[in-house]
């Protein structure tokens, strides 16, 4: 089956190819001046790009961003509606255009697999391309992890400089076919950062992950002649993004909830890890999370089986099943569970599982994460239509209930 769908991946290639094309030939010409930089990679691209955005403003650079949360034209915030994936070649040179239109210099620009296979971002040529990591995911539309990394690696090679993060288990492979393009290759790790920078993201930023997110950004501008100092001043004025390790609060609350989007092995572990880190005696981790229909299957177990080891307590429930059936989704996920059995429910409406675990499972000081849909403002349940959800908003109603307002 998985041939199969790539066999028909491969036949629409030429499909994308004569759009990303014609995308470019009706747009692309007017926004030659603009200096691109591209952020790609498993996770981490969202607050990446975000940041990178966030220290050339404050260096008072003209610069907009394109993510999958939204688009930025300066202070204007344009729902684009990409919310998982790069935008079609068409919205995408046209918003290009738009921007250069308005005479911006920069344009921060989110790159997926999918974008990128797709010939969604033809004619870009990044002057700085960064790559966070590269982990399990997207292996429903690639056939082999190698192949999901060179489409990451060839946005790099399209780059006059390659930002590449020499702590992920990809390194080797992406500086060795970065370098064969004779591209330049700069080079991030925290471990061995410059001790001012590591000193201050460490007293900054909560998720060792996110340390290595803001390195990367760091490291970028640091190509486009930002100073160091400007680099760490806007760090520490970076506020979260919506969806990204988000605390939702409600006065009178003696539990801590976050919503964060985390729908990968790798990211599911890290935000556990973070969390379990801030816990303090006495204190217990409970997951709410469930794994995607019509998407990679390999990864349910996985989920599964790091929600079981990270977490105390772990709720599986729907996210957006489509037209797969929410208990197969859930009993794949358990097939990777290795320890507190007796802590592992099924919920499968996503509602009710928030509630469960808010109001029914946690206990005084106890800490709630909600994984998978972050910033996304739809669910998908039967594979016709988006309903209108938002994590934030179900999880504020529960902690309401919870404290009898």
């Amino acid at each position: 089956m998985k041939k199969l769908s790539f066999f028909i991946t491969q036949l629409k290639q030429p499909y994308h190819l004569a759009q990303g094309v014609c995308a470019w030939l009706l747009f692309g010409l007017f926004h030659k001046k603009l200096r691109m930089i591209g952020v790609t990679g498993t996770d981490g691209k969202t607050t990446t790009s975000t940041m990178i955005y966030h220290i050339l403003k404050t260096a008072e650079k003209k610069v907009a961003l394109i993510s999958t949360v939204a688009a930025f034209i300066g202070d204007e915030a344009i729902d684009t509606g990409f919310h998982v994936t790069s935008p079609s070649p068409f919205a995408l040179q046209r918003l290009l255009r738009k921007i250069a239109t308005f005479g911006y210099e920069f344009v921060v620009l989110e790159a997926t697999s999918h974008g990128i296979y797709q010939h969604r971002l033809f004619g870009i040529s990044p002057e700085v391309a960064v790559l966070t990591n590269i982990t399990h995911e997207h292996l429903d539309y690639h056939p082999s992890y190698d192949h999901y990394l060179k489409t990451k690696t060839s946005f790099l090679a399209r780059a006059k400089i390659a930002v590449i993060n020499k702590n992920d288990k990809s390194y080797k492979m992406v500086h060795e076919l970065v370098r064969k393009k004779d591209k330049r290759v700069v080079e991030y790790e925290f471990r061995t950062a410059d001790p001012q920078v590591r000193a201050m993201l460490t007293n900054t930023i909560h998720e060792p992950y996110n340390r290595e997110n803001a390195l990367a950004a760091i490291t970028a501008c640091q190509q486009l002649h930002i100073s160091v100092d400007t680099c760490l001043k806007a760090i520490q004025s970076f506020k979260h993004i919506v969806g990204r390790m988000e605390e939702v609060t409600v006065p009178g609350s003696d539990i801590r909830v976050v919503v964060d989007f985390a729908h990968t092995p790798n990211g599911l572990q890290s935000a556990l890890s973070s969390l379990r880190s801030s816990l303090k005696k006495g204190q217990r981790l409970i997951a709410v999370l469930g794994s995607a229909g019509l998407r990679d299957e390999t990864k349910r177990p996985m989920m599964g089986r790091i929600a079981s080891e990270f977490a105390d307590i772990a709720v599986f429930t729907a996210e957006d099943p489509r037209t797969e059936d929410a208990h197969v989704i859930i009993r794949q996920m358990k097939e990777g569970i290795v320890k507190n059995w007796g802590h592992m429910h099924e919920v499968v409406d996503r509602r009710e599982a928030i509630v469960f675990a808010i109001t029914t499972l946690a206990k005084k000081g106890d800490v709630i994460g909600i994984f998978g849909k972050g910033h996304e403002r739809s669910l998908n349940v039967d594979g016709k239509h988006e309903i209108p959800w938002s994590d934030q908003q179900e999880a504020t109603k529960a902690l309401e209930k919870r404290i009898g307002k």
